[in-house]
Parts: structure tokens; sequence; C-alpha cells
């Protein structure tokens, strides 16, 4: 390989030439003259400056990758900040609604139970739909009627019984004897009369009355009670037991139902 070195006059001469191919110039390139060393400069300027554009490119993305990012984050805490502080608000407003309606409505049912007489609760009537009951007319069962006895001295004493409708109540004492038996062996009154009498109808203050004989028979004989059971026919499903003292049984008998307790007194 040639080496060439250039002379000072060679380059006043001919001014910088760039060497042969395949040829190594050596030497300090400003003693080529300024061409190369400008050239060298330039393309060192362009390096960096492309280099600079490129940080530049790429810290402008990271800066607005940060920005958004941020700005999601911000959004999103402001979101959630207004959604858990209107929360409480709704919260504390919905079970107001449903307890002020439940203490007006148990308000109303305790002044309507408040209102109500004992005549519209009492017994077997019949509700009308309008918040009366009306009565019912029907056959009386033992568990209709409020019941009580007197002891009676007339006819050698006897036991009267007294039965009134239960309030709210309407029926009827069909025409037949009532039941009247003593004690738990089954005795049973017989009729006191020869015929039945007519059917009654209990309301209000209507009171049917029927006559007792616990006894019929001569001397000292029969059995102690202090009670008697009483229903309405023989086939009464809820006979009661009434008291009426001590009293000796022995042949009893008992009167029809009558609307005048003076006609219920029993003969022997």
């Amino acid at each position: 390989m040639t080496v060439l070195s250039w002379n000072e006059g060679t380059q006043n001469r001919r001014g910088p030439q760039p060497p042969p191919s395949g040829r190594v110039i050596t030497g300090n390139p400003h003693d080529f003259g300024p061409t190369i060393a400008h050239r060298q400069g330039d393309l060192m300027s362009g390096y960096r400056r492309k280099a600079l554009l490129v940080s530049a490119a790429v810290m402008g993305g990271v800066l607005l990758t940060t920005a958004c990012q941020n700005g999601d984050t911000t959004a999103n805490t402001g979101a959630a900040q207004s959604s858990s502080s209107a929360a409480p608000a709704g919260d504390a407003a919905t079970p107001s609604g449903p307890t002020t309606a439940g203490s007006g409505q148990g308000t109303g049912e305790s002044a309507a139970s408040a209102g109500k007489r004992p005549e519209d609760t009492a017994g077997s009537g019949v509700d009308t739909g309008n918040g009366k009951r009306e009565p019912v007319e029907q056959r009386c069962g033992a568990n209709d009627i409020s019941w009580s006895t007197r002891a009676q001295t007339q006819a050698g004493g006897y036991i009267l019984i007294v039965a009134k409708a239960k309030p709210g109540i309407t029926c009827y004492l069909p025409a037949e004897f009532p039941t009247v038996a003593f004690g738990s062996d089954g005795t049973q009154a017989g009729p006191a009369e020869q015929s039945v009498g007519e059917q009654i109808k209990l309301s209000g203050d209507t009171a049917a009355y029927a006559g007792v004989n616990p006894k019929t028979t001569k001397g000292n004989g029969g059995k102690e009670l202090d009670s008697i059971i009483v229903a309405v026919g023989d086939d009464d499903p809820n006979p009661v037991s009434l008291p009426v003292g001590t009293i000796l049984v022995e042949d009893p008998i008992v009167t029809n139902w009558h609307t005048d307790p003076a006609d219920a007194v029993p003969s022997s």
C-alpha cells in the first residue's frame, strides 16, 4: 500500500483533493485543509441533533402517558369519593319511609280496634264487610247462650235455668225439652209437661226459662250433687256445667222453655 504525503506547495496549487481509492492518508486532518475537518464536525453535529430529537420525543411520550394516567386516577378517585359521600345520604333516607308508613298503619288498626264495641266481636255474628257484624238467626247451641241458675222455693223447691243469647247473636231455642243431666252416671231429667212448647227466639235481653225438679220421690234417697249439665238437645256438642249448690237428686224432671218464668214451675 502506497502512503502519500501532500506538501504545502501541492495543497496551494491544487487545493484539497481526496486520496485515491484504496489508499490511506496519514497525518492530522487539519494538514489537509479545512474541508475534511468541517465535514467531520458537521457529521457529529447531525448525530447529536438526531439524538437530542429522539430523546426529546421519548421524554415527551413518557410525560404525556404519565399525565393521562394521573388524570384517569384523579377522575376515578373523584367519582369514588362522590359515590361514597352520596351513599350514606341515600341509605339514611331509605328506612324513614317504611317506618313512617308502618307507624301510621299500626295507629289506624289500634284506633279501629279501640272503636269496636263488645257486641261487634262477641258471639257468632257474621261480618257484613262494612266493619259491622249482623246477628245470625240459627238454632241455638249451648256455646251461644249466657247461662245462669236460681234456686226457687215454690212447689217444694226447684232450680230455675235462665238462658240469654250472647251479645251479637240471634238464635232459636227449638220446640223441645232441654237436656239436663246429673253427675257422671248418666242420670237425665225427664219431661215435666205432656207436650213440647214453641221455639223461642233469643236476642238481646230476651230470656228463656226452664224449671228443674231434681227430686220427685219421697224419702231421703238419692245422690247429692252441686252442679247440673245443660245442653240444647241431645245432639248439642257443647254442653255446659252449671253450679246449683248442694242438691239431692232422684228421678229429676224438667219443663219446656218458656218466656215467662212463672210458666217454668215443674210439678211433681
